[in-house]
C-alpha cells in the first residue's frame, strides 16, 4: 500500500504489503511522524527526520524498538551512542535515557510496547 492509498482508506491496513518508507515524507528542518497503529498495548509510528534533526534525551516507561528504514542516525541509549543505518534496529529499554540525532535524512519505524509483564 502506498502513502496515497493509505490516506484514501484512512483505516488500518490489513493483509497487504506496505511500503513503509513511502508512508511518511521528509520535511526540511523538521521531524514528521505518522501513527500506523495505536492500541492500549502497543503503538507503531513512522518517523522521517531531516538531517541534523533529532529527539533530545528523555525516558519512557515502556520498552521500544527503533527500526531504521532509510538513512543513518545516532541513537544514544543510557549514554552509549549507536550509529544505525537502514536495516538496523535498536532496543530502548523502559526507563533508560535515550536520544536520537539524524546524521543524514532518515526514516524509522518505532514500536512501543505499552503493556508490562508483572
Amino acid at each position: 500500500m502506498t502513502a496515497e492509498e493509505f490516506k484514501i482508506k484512512r483505516e488500518m491496513p490489513g493483509a497487504e504489503a506496505l511500503l513503509l518508507p513511502e508512508m511518511v515524507n521528509y520535511q526540511a528542518g523538521a521531524v514528521v511522524s505518522r501513527a500506523l497503529i495505536q492500541r492500549t498495548a502497543a503503538t507503531l509510528t513512522l518517523f522521517a527526520f531531516d538531517e541534523g534533526q533529532g529527539l533530545s534525551e528523555h525516558t519512557a516507561p515502556f520498552d521500544a524498538l527503533a527500526h531504521v528504514l532509510e538513512g543513518e542516525a545516532e541513537i544514544t541509549v543510557s549514554g552509549k551512542p549507536i550509529v544505525t543505518r537502514a536495516g538496523h534496529a535498536v532496543i530502548m529499554p523502559a526507563n533508560q535515557p535515550h536520544a536520537l540525532k539524524a546524521l543524514t535524512p532518515f526514516k524509522m519505524l518505532l514500536t512501543m510496547i505499552r503493556s508490562q509483564d508483572k
